[in-house]
């Protein structure tokens, strides 16, 4: 009888252990989706707003309203950059994305037009992103890993800029896309 009563306390405790085990693992899981919602939500706070406003960097060199590398990072000009202290300041703001060390960081510059000493002030997105890239998407439907495009594409009507695809990989999701509209430039 005795052995009895051992073996359903052992059992017990296996079945307590393996339910708190996954109590912890859906508490990492929420928070790590929470997240990535919050980055979401601000890289989509930034890309609907984006505006046709183009920029000077920190050699005077005029640099488009939304520029998309070879690296697979992202730098634009949006509107809607609150001031609530009415700061002698624009209310257009210059953003970036990129990531560093496995993390990804939105970048923005404190000016429109840089000096060549105005640095990119970062804030921490989302850590633990393997991997992350962004296409602009034409009206065609088609995906350029490139933009602004250049030489005769540039003309074209079928080119239009229509939106913005992200795809990220990041733990333990894997891979994540999103599409976003945008404004028209």
């Amino acid at each position: 009888m005795l052995s009895v009563f051992a073996i359903l306390g052992v059992i017990a405790s296996q079945i307590v252990n393996r339910v708190l085990d996954n109590q912890r693992t859906l508490a990492e899981r929420g928070d790590r989706l929470a997240q990535v919602q919050r980055a979401m939500l601000i890289l989509q706070r930034d890309i609907i707003q984006l505006n046709p406003r183009g920029v000077r960097d920190e050699l005077g060199d005029v640099r488009e309203p939304l520029m998309i590398g070879a690296d697979g990072m992202i730098e634009f000009t949006r509107a809607g950059w609150r001031n609530p202290l009415q700061q002698p300041r624009s209310e257009l703001q210059r953003v970036g994305y990129v990531i560093q060390e496995e993390t990804l960081y939105r970048a923005y510059w404190p000016v429109l037009d840089r000096a060549p000493d105005t640095e990119p002030i970062l804030q921490e997105l989302l850590p633990d992103v393997t991997q992350i890239e962004f296409f602009a998407v034409d009206v065609s439907g088609n995906e350029h890993s490139f933009w602004p495009l250049l030489g005769d594409y540039a003309d074209d009507p079928n080119t239009a800029l229509a939106g913005i695809v992200l795809r990220l990989d990041s733990e333990p999701f894997g891979a994540i896309e999103r599409l976003w509209e945008v404004p028209s430039l």
